[in-house]
């Protein structure tokens, strides 16, 4: 394809999905500014990008253009532009199984991850009070560094000699205020290991330990020593911290974005910047950028509303059925809490290619 056909066809895209995004945003009492307009159309091209490397059409059937333009609606409302640099949103496609009819429907969907930089572009353009984000310090653990301290309501900034020795044992975000004043947001090392406990208890959550055949099959005894060994897993990841990343029998429970030595000390420095950055008051001013951030930032809270929405009024219950048997709401239910992915874990590329039966599963990342 030449450079003004490939630029045509990009062109009916964009006329295709404008008007709608347009008409939405401004049904939720929002413009779409130039900048929200250069965003999506960034994030049209990395789309395209990604469907041109599975060698998936626009006018593909099983692609989902609804998913898409609520894609292109976060990115308008969010302002994340995909070519920033370094970027702030990137897109993969994955497979998900719908009821259509009756019957189950594989359909190739886009899914929407947020950089660490596209949460510090949310920060800049929604923090409450928040007038600049200035460039966060990676204080290392040669580093000179004193810690704020406080006299009443008057506080002493930080001091920070760099040295560019060893690991990062910091991450700090001086963030100025609309009054004037300057705070300092730290987060730790240490905390990260909160973090991992999270990510292998969701990697656990399938996970019979030769027990049982699955957990559906699992009887209570067989559950009982399942959860027990769970338990021993995670207590073993709080007593060693981020150690245990090292450790053989818990690494078989660890993305490759974590474990692998390449990509594991930008795995902890993301974890920490996003530490602190999600935990500062956002105000969108507006309900429905609000929604759109949540379900974005919240990606357990967006696939069950998925699960509801795709699944809802389509079958009939019984209500004298065994209540120790899951029904196949509780197994769809299920399916869709086992497959809560990281963002980050996703940035890394550390996806699987082809979707199991019953997963949705992404399919491609970008690089770090």
């Amino acid at each position: 394809m030449s450079e003004q056909q490939y630029s045509t066809a990009l062109t009916k895209i964009s006329n295709t999905f404008f008007p709608m995004i347009e008409n939405q945003l401004t049904g939720n009492g929002l413009n779409m500014d130039h900048y929200s307009k250069q965003c999506v159309m960034s994030a049209i091209s990395s789309i395209n990008a990604v469907l041109d490397s599975k060698g998936v059409s626009w006018q593909d059937s099983q692609l989902d253009k609804s998913n898409i333009t609520q894609t292109l609606l976060t990115v308008a409302s969010l302002k994340l532009n995909s070519a920033a640099n370094p970027r702030e949103v990137y897109f993969q496609m994955r497979s998900v199984k719908k009821k259509v009819d009756g019957k189950d429907v594989w359909t190739k969907q886009i899914e929407m991850g947020i950089e660490g930089d596209g949460n510090d572009a949310i920060l800049s353009n929604f923090g409450r009070g928040v007038e600049t984000v200035h460039q966060y310090w990676l204080v290392r653990s040669e580093d000179q560094f004193e810690y704020p301290k406080y006299k009443g309501i008057e506080m002493s900034p930080p001091e920070w000699a760099p040295s560019g020795k060893c690991e990062v044992v910091r991450v700090v975000y001086p963030i100025t205020k609309k009054d004037g004043r300057t705070e300092y947001y730290i987060s730790e090392r240490e905390d990260v290991a909160k973090n991992l406990i999270a990510h292998i208890n969701n990697n656990l959550m399938n996970e019979t330990f030769g027990f049982a055949k699955s957990r559906y099959d699992a009887s209570a005894a067989e559950k009982k020593k399942i959860d027990a060994k769970k338990r021993e897993i995670l207590n073993k990841v709080k007593e060693l911290g981020l150690k245990a990343l090292d450790d053989e029998e818990i690494q078989n429970y660890i993305s490759p974005a974590w474990k692998d030595p390449q990509s594991r000390e930008s795995m902890i420095i993301r974890k920490m910047r996003n530490n602190i950055v999600k935990k500062i008051p956002k105000d969108f001013g507006n309900a429905f950028v609000e929604m759109t951030y949540s379900e974005t930032e919240d990606e357990s809270y967006a696939r069950h509303r998925r699960e509801v929405n795709e699944n809802a009024n389509q079958e009939l219950i019984d209500f004298d059925e065994p209540i120790n048997e899951p029904t196949n709401a509780d197994r769809r239910k299920d399916e869709a809490e086992a497959v809560i992915i990281d963002h980050d874990d996703m940035a890394a590329g550390n996806t699987q290619e082809e979707p199991k039966e019953t997963e949705s599963v992404p399919t491609q990342g970008p690089s770090w």
